[in-house]
């Protein structure tokens, strides 16, 4: 990193510590569930969605992104966690019936207003850390998010960048 051109460096700094902190995530020993991709929803879809749920209840777009693309790379990433977790953006299905307002899981509109909805019940915007670690009890799952939303609240074209990202999957067959 000190190598790099002083606005370069933060860019990567924010995106390496972020991905060194998904990493550091404890694991559930045994066998992962089967994982299914898939098109992501529309860059700019994404982005009116996380924009209007900010107006509504007040949570940085950045931080939405930023969990719609830990989750699930925006989308990408269509099976259901070792939990059995599911959508967009991650849901127990008892969660969801509590916070998805009557909407679809699958659907990222509904994902996304459904998270808010979490976040918010849980103190969001005031107590923002306490709110992300309810939505994933993790230290490291809420420095991550924090470190991405960071990265895009100073850039902006950053939440591209990380669309942009491709999901490589090891199957059976081989990569997909």
């Amino acid at each position: 990193l000190a190598r790099l051109p002083g606005d370069v460096r933060g860019q990567a700094r924010d995106t390496i510590i972020g991905r060194r902190q998904l990493e550091a995530i404890p694991r559930s020993p045994g066998r992962l569930p089967p994982v299914r991709v898939a098109e992501a929803a529309p860059a700019a879809e994404l982005r009116s969605h996380y924009g209007a749920v900010q107006r509504r209840f007040g949570i940085h777009w950045s931080i939405l992104a930023s969990i719609n693309f830990v989750e699930s790379a925006f989308g990408r990433v269509r099976s259901a966690s070792e939990a059995g977790a599911r959508g967009p953006m991650q849901f127990l299905p008892a969660t969801w019936e509590a916070y998805g307002m009557g909407g679809d899981i699958d659907d990222p509109g509904d994902a996304i207003l459904a998270a808010a909805n979490y976040l918010h019940q849980a103190g969001a915007p005031r107590d923002l850390d306490g709110a992300l670690y309810a939505y994933n009890h993790s230290t490291a799952y809420v420095r991550a998010i924090r470190h991405f939303a960071r990265r895009m609240r100073v850039d902006e074209q950053a939440f591209l960048t990380y669309y942009a990202w491709q999901v490589y999957v090891l199957t059976p067959d081989g990569v997909k």
